[in-house]
Formats: C-alpha cells, sequence, structure tokens
C-alpha cells in the first residue's frame, strides 16, 4: 500500500501540543478552559449589528484582493491616529486573520533556506509558518530578569546569519507579555536597513497592554524605504477571533505584491466581516478600554494569589493576556498540564508548545471573569504550593 504523506518538510512540523491538551478534555463540562488565546467575551453587539446589516443589504458578492477600500482606509486612519504616521490605503491590505497576514507577509519575501530568526518563547504558529516555506528557524531566548522578560538585542543581532531572510518579532509577545520599548525597536530597523533584511512585526496584541494606550509600535519608525511588514489583528482587541480579519501593513511599492500572492490564497474576504471591522475601528474604542481594564484586574489578582506560592516563579507580563509561569521541580511542561487537567479540572497551555525556551512553564489565559479564574486558582493550589 502506498502512503502519501506530503512533503517532508511539512511531515516534520510539530502538531500543537495546545490542541492536543485540550481534544483530550473536549465534552468535559468540569474543565476550566485556560489554554485558548482568547476573549471569553462575545464579540459586542454593535460590531456584530453592521455584519448582519450588510448581509441583509446582500453583499455577498466578491471583493477586492486587498480589501474593501473603506476599511483599508479606516486601517490607516486608525494606525496614524494610534502613533502619529502619515500612511494610507496603499500601505495596507486586509487579510482573513492575522495568521493570513503572517503566512502571506512570509510568502512575499522568504525565499527556501533562508534564515528566519525571531525570539522565543512564541506562538508556534509563527515559526511553523516560515518552516512550511522551507526556512531555517533560529530563536533567541526571552529570559526573566528582574520580574520581567527581557530580551538582549546584541544576542539577537548576533543570531543573524549572511543567509537572514528576515527577522520576526512578535511584540507584545504571546506567550509572556514581554514588550519591546521604542528604543529598542528603533535599534532594531536600524540594524535591519544596515544588513537589509526584511523585518516582520507581529503587533496583535499592542492594544492589550497596562501601562499605555497603545504598545510602541514599529509603524511610526518605518519609511517607505524600508524593508518591513506589521501584522495586526481584529481578534483580541475587539474579541472577534471567530471572525478571521487580519491586516498587514506594508511598504507602497509591496501592495501589488501582497494582492498577488492574496488572490492565490484566498482571494478575497466577506463584505460583511470587513464592514465589521469598520465598525470596530470606529466605535470600539469603550469596548477596547473597557477589556484591557478587565484584564488588568485579571493579571493582578494573578500576580497576588501566585506570589503567595513560593515554587511558582511568575515574571510579570507588561502586555497581552497571559500567565506564563513556571513551578520549580516541573521540567515537563505537557506532563504537568495533563496532571493539571486531571486533578485540578484546569486546562492550560503547555510552555513546550511556544519552543525549547518555553519548557517548564505554563500558559494561563486570564481574559476571563474574575470568579472563574478563582475558581481555577483554587483548584490548582495544592499541585502548585
Amino acid at each position: 500500500m502506498t502512503i502519501h504523506a506530503g512533503r517532508p518538510t511539512v511531515r516534520a512540523l510539530q502538531p500543537s501540543l495546545i490542541r492536543k491538551l485540550a481534544n483530550a478534555a473536549m465534552g468535559r463540562a468540569d474543565v476550566i478552559p485556560l489554554w485558548f488565546g482568547e476573549p471569553d467575551k462575545p464579540t459586542p453587539e454593535f460590531i456584530r449589528q453592521a455584519a448582519k446589516d450588510a448581509i441583509d443589504e446582500g453583499q455577498t458578492f466578491y471583493q477586492p484582493n486587498l480589501g474593501i477600500i473603506e476599511l483599508r482606509a479606516a486601517l490607516a486612519e486608525y494606525t496614524n491616529g494610534l502613533y502619529g504616521t502619515s500612511f494610507s490605503e496603499d500601505n495596507i491590505g486586509v487579510t482573513p486573520s492575522g495568521m493570513s497576514a503572517l503566512a502571506v507577509a512570509l510568502q512575499c519575501i522568504v525565499a527556501d533556506g533562508a534564515a528566519v530568526v525571531l525570539p522565543s518563547p512564541v506562538w508556534p504558529n509563527l515559526p511553523a509558518a516560515a518552516e512550511i516555506l522551507g526556512a531555517e528557524i533560529l530563536r533567541v531566548s526571552l529570559r526573566p530578569s528582574d520580574g520581567l522578560w527581557t530580551l538582549d538585542l546584541d544576542e539577537l543581532f548576533a543570531a543573524c546569519p549572511p543567509h537572514t531572510g528576515a527577522l520576526l518579532v512578535n511584540s507584545p509577545n504571546n506567550p509572556t507579555g514581554w514588550m519591546l520599548e521604542d528604543g529598542e525597536q528603533q535599534q532594531i530597523i536600524d540594524f535591519c536597513r544596515e544588513r537589509d533584511i526584511w523585518l516582520i512585526a507581529d503587533e496583535v496584541y499592542n492594544r492589550i497592554v497596562y501601562d499605555c494606550d497603545c504598545a510602541p509600535s514599529f509603524a511610526d519608525k518605518v519609511t517607505d524605504a524600508d524593508k518591513y511588514l506589521i501584522v495586526n489583528s481584529f481578534s483580541k482587541s475587539w474579541a472577534m477571533t471567530g471572525w478571521r480579519l487580519g491586516w498587514l501593513t506594508a511598504p507602497a511599492s509591496l501592495i501589488d505584491t501582497l494582492a498577488a500572492v492574496s488572490e492565490f490564497n484566498f482571494s478575497c474576504i466577506f463584505a460583511p466581516t470587513q464592514i465589521a471591522g469598520i465598525t470596530a475601528l470606529q466605535d470600539g474604542e469603550a469596548f477596547v478600554s473597557a477589556a484591557r481594564a478587565r484584564y488588568r484586574a485579571a493579571r493582578d489578582l494573578i500576580m497576588s494569589e501566585f506570589a503567595e506560592l513560593p515554587r511558582v516563579c511568575f515574571p510579570l507580563p507588561r502586555a497581552a493576556f497571559y500567565a506564563f509561569f513556571a513551578v520549580d521541580g516541573v521540567a515537563d511542561s505537557y506532563s504537568f498540564a495533563e496532571k493539571v487537567l486531571a486533578e485540578c479540572g484546569v486546562g492550560l497551555a503547555p510552555g513546550a508548545a511556544f519552543g525549547p525556551q518555553g519548557e517548564g512553564y505554563l500558559r494561563l489565559c486570564y481574559a476571563a471573569e474574575l470568579p472563574l479564574l478563582e475558581r481555577a486558582l483554587r483548584r490548582m493550589r495544592p499541585l502548585l504550593a
């Protein structure tokens, strides 16, 4: 019997350890599921209504590859308002999810055999999207220092061999909540200019940040002459994970290439979804602010609880909505997550899912109501104490 298993590169991809753990507990009503990274609230009604109205109006036809011009213009205006930039719709490509934005970005610029260098631990889909294209993945460790996650930029730059095709930087970071400062971003873009390397910046969590209104962005540091692609998404900031709507910010000279690659990947995005996105941008600031305050209260609750547990090491997340913590004596994060699931009925993501640098850690998504988190923490306390 002939077995057709696909390309060796694809066969070698590690299946999602988060999905593996979650699938084993599907249907268990007693489990508190904190493994996936999404808000617990449904998309706000005013956003949902905009999509319903568009459907009722019959907006169900094919759309432009890069998105409707109204959404592209709204995204440029939104970014300009946050960062004082001067982007136009000619810098914006709309995609069906931030993940698609990343995949399209990589397809545009990464050749087979090129190196892609990225800080890690990191959401596994980022390196996997580059691996699928035949890229060599080189990871540079984020490390806890003085209660915060940090990145040594000299180590990052030294890790870039001559065949580096791209630096892929996820800040704010999933799973750690680490965040680059403005000055660090400037050093990175300066390095990319000097080495003629593409920068891909995943800024999906740029509105879920606790010390300011928005995270530092490469958007206000690049010029149209730079080689950059900035990935973003509606999923986290506006609780639109299931809608699958994202976007890319890029040099205007790359837009025709983005359009061509988009055509051969997904063709276009459902018009009512795009109209919902416009509504989110124009009317969603109050929701974003309220959600951020809720996540900060959840983070502070977990910090307070973990501070009473000497075995737990929990560097402060400055952004995103994850507690990425280590437990003294735990070396195998997947086995420990299985134990937490079996004995406590709490679903956590194993740190090993986020690369070798994440082993020994667990990720808890705290985009949930405080009573639910309190119940989860009570359940886990005997295993963490």
